[in-house]
Order: C-alpha cells, then sequence, then structure tokens
C-alpha cells in the first residue's frame, strides 16, 4: 500500500457564511493550525472591512498568512502558493492539521492543486498605463472587457470587481504575450486534500451581508479607511479597490452620501458571492458541502475526523 501524502483540510465558501468560525472550532478540535486563503486579510491595516479575525479568534488558534504585507506592495500568487505551501508543510511537520480558510479561489485551488504558477515579473510601466486608465470614468469596466477578448478564462474567474488580478492579468499578457490563464497548469497535488464547502440559502446569506456591513460601518469602517489615507496609503491603489474600502473611499472624497455608499457595498458583496460560486461550484464532486442554517458542526466534525483517522488506519 502506497503511503497516504501529508493532510490537508480546506474550509471554502462564500463571503459571511462563517468559515472562519467553523474552521478555528475545528482546529481547535483537531489539533490545528489556521491558513489564510483570503486575499484580502493579506493586508496589514484593512480588519474591519475584510471581516478579519479579531484578538480573540487569533487568541484561540494559531492563524497563519495574515497582515503580511503594507497595502502598497506587490503580491502576486505565486508569492502567496510560495507563502502556503512553506506555511502548510511547517505546520505539518509539527504533527499539527493545517487548515485552509477563506473565500478566495484563486488562492485556494493554487494550493490543492498544485498551480505551476510562471513568475512574471511586474513590468512598472505597463502597470501604471493600466492603473491609469482604470482611474478614468468607465475604466475598469473597459480593462476587464478588453481581458475578456484576450483571456476569456481569466476574466471569467476573476470577475468584474477585482481590478487588481485584471490588471494583472493584463499585464502578464502584454509583457509575454500569451494569456495569463494559458500559463498556469496544474502540478500533481502534494497534500490529500478534504475540501468542506459552506453555503446558505441565497437570500439569507445576502440578508447575512447586509448586517454584517451595517455592522462593519457601525464599528468604524469610514475611521479605518480615513486612516489608511492618512497614513499614506492612496485611495487609488489595488488593494485600496477592495470592496468597502473603494466606495467609502468615494464618501470620504463627497462623491456619495453615506446610505447610497453603504447600499453600494452590500451591493458589490452580493455580486462578489456570485463570482465566489464560479470558482466553488455546488455541483463539484471534490468539495463536501454543508448548509450552515442546518447545524452542520457534528456532521461535518464526523467527516474531519473519518478523514484523518484514514490516514492512521493506513498508516
Amino acid at each position: 500500500m502506497s503511503l497516504r501524502r501529508e493532510v490537508l483540510i480546506a474550509i471554502v465558501g462564500p463571503t459571511a457564511v462563517g468559515k472562519s468560525h467553523f474552521a478555528i472550532c475545528l482546529a481547535k478540535e483537531f489539533s490545528g493550525e489556521i491558513v489564510n486563503a483570503d486575499s484580502r486579510q493579506i493586508y496589514r491595516h484593512m480588519d474591519i472591512g475584510t471581516a478579519k479575525p479579531g484578538k480573540d479568534e487569533f487568541a484561540r488558534v494559531s492563524h497563519h498568512l495574515f497582515d503580511i504585507i503594507n497595502p502598497d506592495e506587490n503580491f502576486s500568487l505565486a508569492d502567496y502558493r510560495e507563502l502556503a505551501f512553506r506555511t502548510i508543510r511547517d505546520i505539518q511537520a509539527r504533527g499539527r492539521v493545517p487548515f485552509l480558510t477563506g473565500g478566495s479561489g484563486q488562492y485556494v485551488w493554487a494550493v490543492i492543486e498544485n498551480w505551476q504558477i510562471p513568475r512574471v515579473p511586474p513590468d512598472p510601466d505597463i502597470r501604471k498605463k493600466l492603473e491609469e486608465r482604470a482611474a478614468k470614468e468607465s475604466g475598469k469596466e473597459t480593462l476587464y472587457r478588453e481581458l475578456e477578448q484576450i483571456d476569456p478564462e481569466s476574466a471569467t474567474h476573476i470577475g468584474h470587481f477585482n481590478t487588481r488580478r485584471i490588471i494583472r492579468a493584463l499585464e502578464v499578457y502584454y509583457t509575454c504575450g500569451i494569456p495569463l490563464s494559458k500559463l498556469q497548469t496544474k502540478g500533481e497535488p502534494l497534500f490529500d486534500t478534504l475540501i468542506i464547502g459552506l453555503t446558505e440559502d441565497r437570500q439569507k446569506l445576502y440578508a447575512k451581508i447586509d448586517r454584517r456591513v451595517d455592522e462593519m460601518v457601525k464599528c468604524g469602517l469610514t475611521a479605518e479607511v480615513e486612516n489608511l489615507s492618512k497614513i499614506g496609503y492612496d485611495l487609488s491603489l489595488p488593494a485600496m479597490s477592495a470592496i468597502g474600502y473603494k466606495q467609502i473611499g468615494l464618501y470620504l472624497k463627497g462623491e456619495a452620501d453615506l446610505d447610497t455608499t453603504v447600499r453600494r457595498v452590500k451591493f458589490e458583496t452580493h455580486r462578489y458571492v456570485r463570482q465566489q460560486y464560479n470558482w466553488f461550484h455546488l455541483k463539484d464532486a471534490r468539495i463536501r458541502w454543508f448548509y450552515v442554517d442546518k447545524d452542520p458542526y457534528k456532521e461535518i466534525k464526523a467527516v474531519v475526523a473519518g478523514f484523518l483517522n484514514k490516514g492512521r488506519d493506513n498508516g
């Protein structure tokens, strides 16, 4: 019998569904540690708008790859993949279980499917021109349509809202003449992975998102965005295009009132959820889906226990 690969447990699903809560409980139960797979929670100083775990949550179990770069630093998918592999292997070497947790599809699948990502260096001139085009009225939509023509597969996965990744995909194409989706291939999986998917009735999830956005504003999202601007992070930075930050930035510039801003944040988050389901399909046989409103923790715990015990039994 061949030896089993080291194990990895992934907790995936749309924003606001409860991934962090379930991951913390499971990590506590099974001697695990959490590895972030959210492309916005990597940034320092961006806490409220990214729904980053709080101090109490961080204290319950070890968390990794949160707060690792500043909002004005370049950070590619290849950088994330390298850090994630290093972190996961370190957790495994210490006899603990890594829980890859987040809703950024590229991050999750780059690890699980062992994407082979070519190192295409940033081209400052191309990137600057693309960012200047994005800053113009309807510029982001124009860039997205351009990407649809050049690389429809990347455009479908990235979606309209992720300006940073749209620019990077175009930059890669204009640098080497090959679509990003053609450069990224899948290698041999490095881990034996259990993928737990959390989902919820769409309207219930939207209502939950709306309540969370209201709570973010109440807890100081406006002040957080204002502080980022004060300490030198321009609102035109790709990191600041994150949902919530972009809209609050326009409010701070006087381009929208607060009620309109909050509605826009909710609308864009709903749209983001629809995009996330393009990465995490409910019919994907690799993912064990659970509806959070059915109180599935005991069932999920049993699935995780069976998965981990399978390795011990085979050993």
